[in-house]
């Protein structure tokens, strides 16, 4: 399985992007499709995640970055990433799209991308060494990371309190406990989402019209499924993939929410330094305005751990 060649793909975009915010106000229909967490790049957390790749990942093959058209980073180096944007492998009756779970859920349609894949947001870093049997098993299963705690129940799903991310959940969890039976999952971690296209279109076929409907939806809504949680847990299900233990998952994945509260950054730095984890997230949880502060003590942290510019940016 090592042999086989793994590739990358991330999704990214940038608010202040020219004209970006007037399209996204054109279609934006409720305050959650206008969270400012959803689309803000005010950190650049791609090039230290691409970084991070390169030091401790340096296994992959090929890396795609996903984002809308026209955007790219200016400080891409795209002779050594490939580029692609949506309506390059996604119906044009759906763009444009605001979507993550209708990006998400068409990756595997891009052009040239390997049958297995690491799906990876863009503030998901490497803390440390990793190797192709930390994401797929011996037998090119993908290896799951779960939090052991309980997610959304599924009679949430259409709580219109709820975000919907969280109804999303809860939606996800009806689909499996009417296939699989009721029971309590919990929610998946986060560290890159291991990909075995195969597995990935079965689970498409699993729920086709639940996927149009996703698809079609231009802003995440209600009757949307999470690809990115409905496929481990249908890859449980159905004995297709390999589930890390509580011990693997406590070493070695961590969550650090950025937010403006400068005592918990200093003491979340503080402990990614010192676990040195393999897999952590760094989760935009500035809300409407980021705090200047904790703004350049999030760049600091992230210029100490990762200083060195990577193959994949302009020198």
């Amino acid at each position: 399985m090592t042999a086989e060649p793994i590739d990358a793909v991330y999704t990214w975009v940038d608010s202040t992007w020219p004209g970006y915010d007037e399209l996204l106000r054109k279609y934006a229909q409720d305050r959650h499709d206008l969270n400012p967490n959803r689309y803000r790049d005010n950190l650049s957390i791609l090039k230290y995640s691409l970084r991070s790749l390169a030091r401790y990942a340096p296994w992959i093959r090929r890396v795609f970055v996903v984002s809308a058209r026209p955007q790219c980073p200016p400080w891409l180096n795209t002779t050594a990433v490939h580029l692609v944007h949506h309506d390059e492998f996604m119906p044009a009756a759906v763009l444009p799209t605001f979507n993550s779970f209708a990006i998400v859920s068409h990756l595997h349609r891009i052009e040239g991308l390997s049958s297995r894949f690491l799906y990876i947001e863009d503030d998901k870093l490497f803390g440390s060494p990793v190797a192709p049997g930390d994401v797929f098993d011996a037998e090119g299963r993908p290896r799951i990371y779960l939090k052991y705690r309980s997610a959304i129940a599924p009679g949430q799903r259409g709580n219109a309190r709820l975000s919907p991310w969280n109804r999303a959940l809860a939606y996800s969890n009806y689909l499996l406990d009417a296939r699989y039976g009721a029971k309590r999952r919990a929610f998946v971690h986060h560290a890159p989402l291991a990909v075995d296209v195969e597995s990935w279109r079965a689970m498409i076929e699993q729920w086709p019209g639940e996927f149009a409907h996703t698809s079609a939806s231009r802003f995440r809504a209600t009757g949307n499924v999470a690809p990115e949680y409905l496929y481990p847990h249908y890859l449980l299900e159905e004995g297709r993939g390999a589930l890390a233990s509580r011990m693997e998952t406590v070493r070695h994945v961590a969550y650090h929410p950025l937010n403006n509260l400068l005592p918990l950054q200093r003491s979340g730095f503080f402990r990614l330094r010192w676990q040195r984890p393999r897999f952590f997230c760094m989760n935009d949880n500035f809300d409407q305005q980021p705090h200047p502060r904790a703004v350049a003590l999030a760049q600091h942290a992230l210029d100490a751990m990762f200083t060195f510019p990577s193959p994949f940016e302009l020198h």
